[in-house]
């Protein structure tokens, strides 16, 4: 007696894992956009005086992988903007914004449903 099995489908040809693969990346790069707008939108309402340089090293970047970070190039005033500098209150009366915090929460909370819909669109080729 012998039994020949055939497997076949996207699971066994490798589609699967292409569109695993391919909604991970979709879903970082959409969440990350996501953040950098958010953040920049804020600055908008929070800033009093911009000049827009802060707003223009506001980027995101890959940095491995698996990895999407929005930052703001490390620009030196950035911690005193948001809050977290060795200048901030009570040295001076100047709190911060904490549009980093806020806005990070905010992506934390729309991460979940962002990435449900990317997944929406690449199910097809993993059936």
């Amino acid at each position: 007696m012998s039994i020949d099995v055939q497997m076949t489908g996207p699971l066994f040809d490798g589609r699967a894992a292409r569109a695993a693969a391919a909604f991970c990346d979709d879903a970082r790069e959409e969440i990350a956009e996501y953040a950098e707008t958010l953040v920049l939108n804020e600055l908008g309402h929070v800033l009093r005086h911009p000049t827009g340089y802060y707003e223009s090293r506001v980027e995101t970047e890959r940095v491995s992988a698996d990895t999407s970070r929005v930052h703001d190039n490390g620009v030196v005033y950035g911690p005193w903007l948001e809050g977290v500098g060795s200048m901030n209150a009570p040295v001076t009366r100047f709190a911060g914004y904490s549009h980093w915090r806020r806005m990070k929460q905010i992506v934390k909370d729309q991460a979940p449903t962002m990435a449900e819909r990317v997944l929406q669109r690449h199910l097809p080729g993993m059936r």
